[in-house]
């Protein structure tokens, strides 16, 4: 919906106002129609809206109550907010606009920090109280929408972005090498607080803060997923399909166009699906096409999914189609809006579709982010469902689960049965802290002995963790979502869209729909060789039975291995071969450039190491770049 930026001086300072409007203005791209500041007893807020609800100047922020004790910066969208106002309406609010924003506002003023736990949607938000000096601030409940923050002995900065605080002036670029570490060794992004800026942090999804007049900054956890319990559903499908019809219809709330990003998968295909009915409900049944926008790769065909989809929602698809060499040009451009390395060229393929959505008039896409993490749609989770069965000593249930996965996916029960009666093991002895020295003993030689990189690399990451992890589904499936990938894929979802001035809304998010997607037992999300077994109850007869049967999964996928030893061969060499490589010290340049041939050739598969290389030297080019700040 927008961006912000904040200095809140803590020092009895005044707030210098240049800094203020360079950081509001490295975040022109969150908010084009609109800006806005408030500058006042050593607090600053600026603002850039994106017209969303509420289009007249009655919305313009920062907004403040009309005691003026109460100053609001608000980036997200609070959903239910026309129900939430007649609740206000009841309790003596008044309201001078129609939007979300001012309904926020009035929640916090009657209900304190409180207000965010009868909040249905994504936000950041940042609210100054004259009368204390406090600055209360929170982040939703998954963290769909960004905040960050950097703090020193004078000044506490917050940004939509971290090139707003890079913009300010005070503070000097530095590399954080222990989440450059966790990305090259672990392949883990977004997997903490931390980024690849030292010092500058996110505040963590799911959190109160308040920051009193001394800089004391005060953290509140308002919200859990563990805290939910598996109990009895009946008609499990019924609840799950009236909570996502909910969710989108929520999500369609707009006074601009809204769009559907679409693959062939189960998700997005869910979202079109339940958007093209509730708009035919609305318009009596008359058929309102729906724009849907997708990514077009030979290698990886969803055509006939995609075409099943369109016929049933009438649906106006555009598709993005591009060669290797102009979607690697695109790179640099990614990074910047990004301020930091993404996972895959499947980010890039991201940024794409939502340009073409920008050029198509488009202000608020609807996605299936979130579906796979909460309820289990990666294959990777089949495993920790056989687990959960084996600790469980549901012997017989594993089995038939076992032979139903390899009659679809191939392979062998019995072969599958011993590596999980292994992993079994191998978790119960690591309850022993013998066995966890060892085991960690073990890694932390593997982590400094890294064939691509330096020992001094991997001594950023000691000493090692070595609590037990759960491997039950359930655990692996808290991870997914609070941990690695989801947050990642919150961030690429978020800069994606707010790079092209666009709304990103994911209806999977609707924290009611997670709630009760974690309060099912695991075989509601796996069954035999079914994924997400409950969505695909639930859409029976919703979606096309092509989409809702389909075993396979892809997304928006590109062939990177392909691309790197052919249309991309010469752009790796010269990368893996160059000066800066060679001087950068954390590599070992023969084997990276021995893999790289390797890869070439076809021997192996080198590719998601060489993209982690390859983005990272393109990474540190684009932020070797000088923000344009105060003192520029």
């Amino acid at each position: 919906m927008c961006g912000f930026a904040a200095i809140i001086e803590t020092a009895d300072a005044r707030v210098d106002e240049r800094a203020l409007r360079a950081m509001t203005d490295a975040v022109r791209h969150r908010g084009p129609d609109d800006e806005g500041y408030f500058v006042r007893d050593g607090v600053g807020f600026g603002f850039r809206r994106l017209a969303i609800l509420d289009l007249t100047p009655s919305a313009h922020q920062p907004m403040r109550s009309l005691d003026g004790r109460y100053t609001l910066v608000f980036n997200g969208e609070i959903f239910n907010y026309i129900e939430l106002r007649e609740e206000l309406s009841g309790l003596g609010s008044r309201f001078q606009s129609t939007g979300d924003t001012e309904v926020l506002l009035r929640a916090f003023e009657a209900w304190g920090p409180a207000c965010v736990q009868k909040f249905n949607g994504m936000w950041a938000f940042l609210i100054h109280d004259s009368r204390t000096g406090t600055v209360t601030g929170a982040r939703d409940r998954f963290g769909v929408k960004p905040l960050y923050y950097y703090q020193d002995r004078h000044r506490v900065l917050f940004g939509s972005e971290i090139k707003a605080i890079r913009a300010s002036g005070y503070y000097r670029d530095t590399t954080n090498w222990r989440t450059a570490a966790r990305y090259f060794l672990f392949r883990e992004l977004d997997g903490s607080d931390e980024t690849f800026f030292a010092d500058i942090k996110q505040v963590p999804a799911g959190h109160l803060f308040e920051l009193d007049r001394r800089g004391t900054l005060t953290f509140h956890r308002f919200w859990r997923l563990s805290d939910r319990r598996e109990q009895p559903v009946t008609d499990a499908p019924a609840r799950f399909r009236d909570l996502f019809e909910d969710a989108v219809r929520l999500r369609l709330r707009s006074d601009v166009p809204v769009g559907v990003t679409l693959s062939g998968g189960l998700d997005s295909t869910a979202v079109i699906c339940a958007a093209a009915r509730l708009k035919g409900q609305a318009s009596n049944h008359r058929p309102v096409p729906t724009l849907a926008f997708s990514f077009n790769v030979r290698d990886f065909d969803e055509s006939r999914f995609l075409a099943d989809t369109i016929a049933q929602t009438h649906a106006d698809i555009r598709s993005v189609s591009t060669d290797p060499v102009e979607l690697w040009g695109y790179l640099d451009r990614v990074l910047r809006f990004h301020d930091e390395p993404v996972h895959s060229l499947t980010a890039v393929a991201g940024f794409r579709i939502m340009e073409l959505a920008a050029r198509s008039g488009v202000k608020v896409v609807l996605g299936g982010q979130g579906a796979d993490e909460t309820l289990a749609g990666y294959a990777v989770y089949f495993p920790n469902t056989w687990y959960s069965l084996l600790a469980s000593s549901q012997y017989r249930e594993l089995w038939s689960e076992l032979n139903a996965h390899t009659r679809v996916h191939g392979g062998s029960p019995y072969r599958q049965a011993a590596v999980e009666v292994k992993r079994y093991l191998k978790r119960m002895a690591a309850e022993y802290r013998l066995y966890r020295w060892l085991a960690t003993r073990k890694k932390t030689r593997s982590l400094l002995g890294h064939p691509w990189f330096g020992a001094d690399l991997g001594r950023h990451l000691l000493p090692l963790d070595d609590s037990p992890i759960d491997l039950t589904l359930r655990g692996t499936l808290l991870r997914s979502v609070e941990c690695v990938p989801l947050p990642l894929y919150l961030r690429v979802e978020d800069r994606n869209s707010m790079a092209q001035s666009i709304e990103a809304r994911l209806p999977f998010m609707d924290y009611r729909l997670v709630s009760f997607a974690f309060e099912l037992p695991p075989n509601w999300k796996m069954r035999g060789p079914w994924n997400k077994f409950i969505l695909r109850e639930a859409m029976k007869g919703r979606i096309p039975e092509s989409v809702r049967t389909r075993p396979d999964k892809m997304g928006f996928p590109v062939p990177s291995a392909r691309w790197f030893r052919q249309e991309l061969s010469d752009m790796v060499q010269d990368t893996v071969r160059s000066k800066h490589v060679a001087e950068r010290g954390i590599y070992d340049v023969r084997r990276v450039i021995a893999d790289a041939n390797r890869h070439r050739r076809g021997e192996i598969d080198a590719s998601i190491d060489l993209f982690q290389v390859l983005q990272f030297e393109r990474w540190l080019s684009v932020c070797a770049e000088p923000v344009q700040t105060a003192g520029n």
